[in-house]
């Protein structure tokens, strides 16, 4: 095996690029199918252990915030003992993992599971697109990127389908097994890529800033999900708190996990900034269509589903040709900002929404969001991947997938408070609520209307890279 650190791009072979591709699509694949294929399965599970919505919304809450947690120290010892190596424990942490969750006999087991769940996907998320960057010359990144992301498109947009139609059949505990041919694939595709790259080897992993920054993390989006209660919001600023102690240190030692040196550079953090803002605003919107479309349009869950796949589709289509597109755009802000100002126009279209509004209107809200990621999201994330030297492309992946994950807990934060001020709970919708529930709607997207606003322009602000360029 070879390993490497900053070896150039014609180190590696076609046929070790696709390979590398093969393997990264897969998990790119099933780490999102995982995140939202449980979400018609809630009623299930909660019949079948006797728990209520609080407690199964951990259920989702369990995957994310593992994820979050693990993935910036992950990233770091993923750079010391290797990206290959550490995508690879990844996969296999997910697959071990799904073929265990069946057999679960007690409520706290599936949340057990869907934590180390959520380990598997930051070792692989963090890992995926570094690898991509190092291997595939800036001529060819957008585009190897943007297959990338759509494979993470399809994988969010057939979770719901796929789960739905799988309780119904089989099940819950079907779900957990559709990854395993998947992760078969991964593991075989990476297995034969022989190149390990580690720019950071023989260093060591910071204990105490890996757990600084974890308690950090779990605090403060603990509470952001937990709002408004008053403990809720107590741990949100012990989170803060904790997480200014963390940057601090990472600022002033030289055994850090994460170089915040990097944010320096306008064009890396404005660009996460606008990857967390994209997130943010528009992450719950497939939590509400998914209410709406059932408890006010009467849909049934595999109807609501199938419709709900015009916007993935949508982002699916267009994101590998506007991948490509940004690697020969002269100025690469354009394409993001005008996405997240697409996004922005059908985010604030909910606004209008009322209890019986047209199927024309729903799928066009849908089109527009779809167009809108297609625009951004590929095009961005070579922005943050290009605009950091060849060794920290591995800090620059975590913080890529930190910036996701945390912009949908927000979103979903902002959601679930909404809804408690309004309404109490999303458990009572019913004609005599139907009122309550648009106007909860109306209040979020105008918060999530002006967070995606403020993200075009914080897009368009992010200024010239530090690092022009750079070839790895």
């Amino acid at each position: 095996m070879t390993c490497t650190s900053t070896a150039s791009v014609e180190s590696y072979t076609e046929s070790e690029r696709r390979r590398l591709r093969i393997a990264c699509c897969a998990a790119a694949f099933i780490t999102p199918l995982l995140s939202t294929m449980m979400n018609l399965s809630l009623d299930a599970l909660g019949k079948e252990f006797s728990v209520g919505s609080h407690s199964l919304g951990y259920v989702n809450t369990a995957f994310l915030l593992s994820s979050v947690v693990f993935m910036v120290p992950l990233s770091r010892m993923a750079d010391i003992s290797g990206k290959r190596r550490m995508f690879l424990g990844g996969v296999l942490t997910i697959a071990v993992s799904c073929i265990l969750a069946p057999f679960s006999t007690e409520f706290w087991m599936i949340i057990l599971f869907r934590g180390t769940i959520g380990m598997g996907a930051a070792a692989v998320v963090t890992t995926s697109v570094s690898m991509i960057t190092d291997v595939f010359d800036r001529n060819r990144r957008g585009w190897a990127i943007g297959i990338n992301t759509t494979c993470v498109y399809v994988g969010l947009a057939l979770g719901p389908f796929i789960g739905g139609v799988l309780n119904d059949l089989l099940g819950w505990r079907s779900l957990f097994f559709v990854i395993i041919p998947f992760a078969v694939v991964a593991i075989a595709m990476m297995l034969s890529f022989k190149h390990e790259i580690a720019p950071f080897a023989g260093k060591t992993l910071s204990v105490r800033s890996s757990i600084l920054y974890g308690l950090a993390i779990l605090l403060s989006m603990g509470g952001v999900i937990n709002l408004p209660e008053t403990w809720a919001v107590c741990m949100f600023l012990v989170g803060l708190v904790l997480l200014v102690a963390f940057v601090r240190l990472q600022s002033v030692s030289d055994d850090r996990i994460l170089d915040v040196r990097l944010f320096r550079n306008r064009m890396f953090s404005g660009s996460c900034i606008a990857a967390f803002l994209n997130y943010a605003s528009s992450y719950s919107l497939s939590f509400f269509l998914a209410l709406y479309l059932q408890s006010l349009q009467g849909l049934s869950a595999t109807e609501a589903g199938m419709l709900m796949l015009i916007q993935p589709a949508v982002q699916a289509i267009f994101t590998p040709f506007f991948g490509k597109k940004s690697d020969f755009v002269s100025d690469k802000r354009i394409l993001p900002t005008l996405g997240m100002l697409v996004i922005a126009v059908g985010v604030a279209s909910i606004i209008f929404y009322d209890v019986d509004t047209p199927m024309w209107a729903i799928v066009l809200t849908m089109m527009l969001t779809g167009f809108g990621f297609s625009l951004f999201s590929a095009p961005n994330t070579s922005l943050i991947m290009s605009s950091v030297p060849a060794k920290d492309t591995g800090e620059a992946s975590a913080m890529i997938s930190v910036m996701r994950q945390t912009g949908m807990m927000v979103s979903m934060g902002i959601a679930m408070t909404v809804i408690s001020v309004i309404m109490g709970s999303a458990d009572n919708i019913s004609p005599e609520t139907y009122g309550d529930f648009i106007n909860v709607m109306r209040v979020s997207f105008v918060i999530c209307t002006i967070m995606c606003l403020t993200g075009a322009v914080t897009s368009m602000m992010r200024g010239k890279s530090d690092v022009d360029e750079p070839e790895l």
